[in-house]
């Protein structure tokens, strides 16, 4: 009888390192790469336009080609360093980025520059006489514009009072309830009020009110209507985009409960929409409050304070700025200081009203999680 075979052990089985990365001399395995820094980066660009500006100063090209010539070489000294660094991917993305900051500050340097004149100008006439009086038997130095700047507010409480409840209407029936030709046709016609020409709709008020109070009438209502048909189009535009974004769960949720449609808009949509609906407004009232050429034609220019909209001629900034700069009088620079703070105020308005509309999507915004 013989003895079991023992089993033997399995051999192992060695396997061969893997063969080392083949790599040129002097290059860095992946994830190693040299790289620039960001202060590297923005050196190696300041010196490239330090060349470019001092060559544009040598050659006397002015301020505009110095900048220019700064621009281009700074964009290429950086692109040179990183690609003989980082190779041809890293160079191309920094070539890019440098291009969309420069495209950037180009775009930003007339803003600066406009908001620095005005500023700069318009601090000259910016004290309590400019905000309480009027330029009532005003001839040269002096006066204000405080009928201009009820003026302003009162037609333009006037035309947010029709322009609000027309566009959040014919919003709502776009997204809610509007089909076939007649929802179309309604937004042909307000993509067409959208690229209307601010002075078209000053001519067709003028002709409108012409009809009922002859020739040559100015109103402040004229002008609120002639505003309106500026603003309206903004507001549906802008209401229809935010009560698209209104989940359609909630309308199916409230329909489930057995609520009416108009309840369900009344009650759950709107209100879900609120912050986006606030802002849009703000937004549309800033476009008009600063349009000069339908208050040309419908409402004119007085320096007597009138705050009835319904009787006769009112002040408006704009048009009171305009005025000051085309008729300025003799010495012209008391005029010229106080057009320029009109433009200053302006201003401030449109930036407040644009501050107020972030600060109503922030703050009515519809909170998530618990």
């Amino acid at each position: 009888m013989s003895a079991a075979p023992t089993p033997t052990a399995p051999t192992p089985t060695v396997s061969a390192p893997p063969p080392a990365s083949r790599q040129p001399a002097g290059t860095s395995p992946i994830g190693r790469a040299r790289t620039l820094s960001r202060a590297a980066a923005i050196g190696t660009f300041a010196a490239g336009a330090a060349v470019g500006a001092l060559l544009g100063w040598a050659t006397r090209s002015g301020v505009g080609l110095a900048v220019t010539y700064g621009v281009v070489l700074g964009t290429v000294a950086l692109y040179g360093v990183s690609r003989a660094l980082e190779g041809r991917r890293r160079a191309t993305d920094r070539l890019v980025t440098s291009l969309v900051y420069s495209a950037f500050a180009l775009a930003m340097i007339p803003l600066v520059w406009l908001l620095e004149a005005v500023i700069r100008q318009g601090l000259a006439r910016l004290d309590a006489q400019f905000f309480t009086e009027s330029l009532f038997a005003v001839v040269n130095k002096g006066g204000g514009a405080y009928h201009a700047i009820m003026g302003t507010l009162i037609i333009t409480g006037l035309t947010t009072l029709i322009s609000v409840p027309i566009g959040l209407l014919t919003a709502i029936y776009l997204v809610e309830y509007g089909h076939g030709r007649l929802r179309q046709a309604i937004n042909l016609l307000v993509d067409v009020m959208t690229g209307i020409p601010s002075i078209v709709a000053g001519l067709f008020a003028y002709a409108l009110f012409e009809i009922f109070f002859g020739p040559g009438v100015r109103l402040g209502i004229a002008g609120a209507v002639a505003l309106s048909v500026l603003m309206i189009p903004v507001v549906v535009r802008a209401a229809e985009e935010v009560l698209k974004l209104v989940p359609n769960e909630l309308r199916e949720a409230s329909y489930a409960l057995g609520v009416p449609k108009w309840r369900t808009i009344l009650k759950v949509v709107v209100p879900t929409a609120v912050a986006g609906l606030g802002t849009g407004i703000t937004l549309a009232i800033a476009r008009v409050v600063g349009e000069t050429a339908p208050l040309l034609v419908t409402v004119g220019i007085t320096a007597v304070t009138n705050l009835n909209p319904f009787d006769g001629r009112m002040a408006t900034l704009p048009v009171f700025a305009y005025y000051q700069l085309t008729r300025p009088g003799v010495p012209p620079q008391y005029a010229t200081d106080r057009a320029w703070t009109a433009a200053l105020l302006l201003i401030v308005l449109v930036m407040a009203l644009n501050v107020v509309a972030r600060l109503i999507s922030r703050l009515f915004a519809p909170k998530t999680g618990r």
